[in-house]
């Protein structure tokens, strides 16, 4: 735990504001707030220095909403992936200041102790091959952004057009770690790599004709890559993606 954070524990026992055992259980590393259908790892942030993520697929709005306000009664910020419209509302309605990102599919509740502020080694450069692919580019970009990184993207610049990616070498160069999402053959990734001295995290779509398997072949493009230092998370999966660059990103002490 940070200096700041055992201080700022310590003066909440002090004043009443959180009693013994549950100071107690945020030091001892396994605090968790239950509500009826889950138990919510409240002591995640400080493992990890990432709070927990909701993946919102298959789950019901309220549900969702309890999680939400556990882990803000925790001071931390609250994160959904994988969410519909329609559930989106109805958490906007129960929580005003969550924010909605259509494309990304994401819901975001800012943090009652304010942005996530770690110290980074520099920005993430997110690239998407087409704009079918930028559902899973914007998950990716979203969840950094939530968390504190500063984020370029760049869309639009797969292989069937390769002089595009190198308008972008600037941002490239210039950045700590770069996402490339990709369907089809996955080609982009092995391209981007080839052009930067970072860390590539690849993120294989579902777009493309029947023989690209729903993003399989992307997959084993990607896993088989002939540039090096690159790292490949599963089929869609930006979430992934993007939590890999950031720890890749942060500078821990």
């Amino acid at each position: 735990m940070k200096p700041e954070d055992l201080r700022a524990l310590l003066q909440a026992v002090q004043t009443g504001e959180t009693n013994v055992e549950t100071a107690f259980a945020e030091l001892d590393g396994r605090a968790v707030a239950s509500v009826p259908i889950a138990d919510v790892d409240t002591d995640r942030l400080r493992r990890t220095g990432h709070p927990e993520v909701i993946f919102g697929q298959g789950k019901e709005a309220p549900d969702m909403v309890a999680i939400l306000e556990k882990l803000r009664a925790a001071g931390q910020p609250g994160l959904i992936t994988r969410l519909d419209e329609a559930k989106a509302a109805y958490i906007c309605d129960a929580l005003p200041d969550a924010i909605w990102h259509r494309r990304a599919r994401v819901l975001h509740v800012p943090g009652p102790k304010g942005p996530l502020t770690p110290t980074t080694r520099g920005r993430i450069s997110l690239v998407a091959a087409g704009t079918s692919d930028l559902p899973v580019a914007e998950e990716a970009a979203v969840v950094a952004e939530a968390f504190g990184h500063d984020v370029d993207r760049i869309w639009d610049v797969g292989v069937a057009g390769l002089h595009r990616i190198l308008r972008h070498q600037e941002a490239l160069q210039s950045a700590s770690v770069v996402i490339v999402a990709a369907g089809m053959e996955g080609a982009l990734a092995s391209v981007v790599a080839g052009l930067v001295s970072c860390p590539v995290v690849a993120v294989p779509t579902s777009v493309g004709y029947g023989a690209s398997f729903h993003g399989l072949a992307a997959l084993l493009g990607m896993l088989n890559a002939c540039a090096t230092g690159v790292s490949v998370v599963n089929i869609d999966n930006g979430f992934g993606a993007a939590m890999m660059a950031m720890r890749i990103n942060e500078e821990r002490s």
